[in-house]
């Protein structure tokens, strides 16, 4: 058990301690704070991260103009939006010429139920994350939506079951 302990925190140390982008601890620790609460006025912010309020401000607005921040939103629950089903859509296209695949993320992104989508490696060409109300709602879009987009030659539908580790945000 002690073992185990020990090496959990080694690792977690490895990625905290490196020095990603250049920051240093004041920029991480801003950034971790505001990752869990991006409400936080600047008063606070400087209080979490142990700084006084100018040098807290200077350095957010200096993270906001370098884009490592790229600005704040409200984490909102799907479900509670009647967003039920969360499905995983690995897309592969026919061709891979550049004007197939533009035409295909041009197509994606007028679909406000494609939450995200990535080009990937191995199998699929492209991983995409779809929100819909239930299976019907799933199956309805599937068919007359996606199965109809430019150069789609296979997809596979993987359906979320349950959510073990939410997005957190990033590792810092």
């Amino acid at each position: 058990m002690i073992s185990t302990i020990k090496k959990e925190t080694t690792i977690l140390e490895d990625v905290t301690s490196d020095n990603i982008g250049g920051l240093d601890d004041a920029d991480r620790r801003i950034l971790q704070a505001l990752q869990k609460d991006g409400r936080l006025s600047n008063a606070e912010l400087a209080v979490q991260t142990g700084m006084s309020t100018s040098p807290c401000w200077r350095r957010t607005r200096r993270l906001e103009e370098q884009g490592l921040i790229m600005g704040y939103r409200a984490m909102l629950d799907r479900k509670q939006l009647g967003m039920g089903v969360l499905v995983f859509v690995s897309v592969q296209i026919d061709t891979h010429s550049e004007e197939e695949a533009g035409a295909f993320e041009r197509a994606i992104a007028t679909l406000p139920k494609i939450v995200s989508c990535h080009s990937v490696g191995g199998g699929a060409d492209f991983l995409l994350q779809v929100v819909c109300r239930d299976l019907d709602d799933y199956a309805e879009f599937s068919m007359n939506r996606l199965r109809r987009l430019p150069g789609i030659k296979a997809m596979t539908s993987s359906f979320a079951l349950k959510e073990i580790k939410p997005d957190n945000g990033w590792p810092i």
